[in-house]
């Protein structure tokens, strides 16, 4: 990664459509599916399989490298929130077990503090508590290469069914 480059992590149910989302936002320059958050050292190299029993505590996420002159963290955090149900624990849609869990992994304090501040805000328009997780980054993992850009390569625009 270059230095003007900067990195977020965001995990919003099944990574497919998140990933999706945020690699379409002019200035995202990469996206990769992946895990997150989990007990790694128990599991030093998750799969799939291994995150779906939900014994590791890992999330899916997506890893998400931008260019700042191009789009801000804000910007990132706009689309995050409103590409999921945060007011929903460990369950988007369907897919229910904590890897679903909503949860923002911040890289640095200025990174923690605008998720912190955005979280507030966002809050304000709801009429449950968001349940979002804003936790320090951790070790990405990233997916299997079939999770990468999975809509993409299928040709489908969503998960929903």
């Amino acid at each position: 990664m270059e230095n003007k480059y900067k990195k977020a992590v965001f995990g919003a149910g099944c990574f497919w459509s998140v990933e999706h989302d945020l690699s379409n936002l002019p200035g995202v320059i990469e996206t990769s599916a992946g895990y997150m958050g989990g007990d790694e050292e128990e599991y030093p190299n998750p799969t799939y399989e291994q995150v779906c029993s939900d014994k590791t505590n890992y999330a899916e996420v997506v890893q998400v490298i931008f260019d700042p002159k191009k789009i801000n963290y804000s910007q990132l955090l706009d689309s995050f929130w409103r590409s999921h149900d945060p007011t929903a624990l460990n369950r988007q849609g369907p897919d229910i077990g904590t890897q679903y869990r909503s949860v923002i992994f911040y890289t640095n304090e200025e990174q923690k503090k605008e998720a912190e501040d955005s979280k507030k805000e966002f809050q304000k328009n709801l009429g449950k508590p968001i349940v979002t997780q804003i936790l320090p980054a951790k070790t990405f993992f990233k997916a299997e290469e079939y999770h990468q850009h999975y809509l993409k390569k299928t040709g489908r625009v969503s998960c929903r069914i």
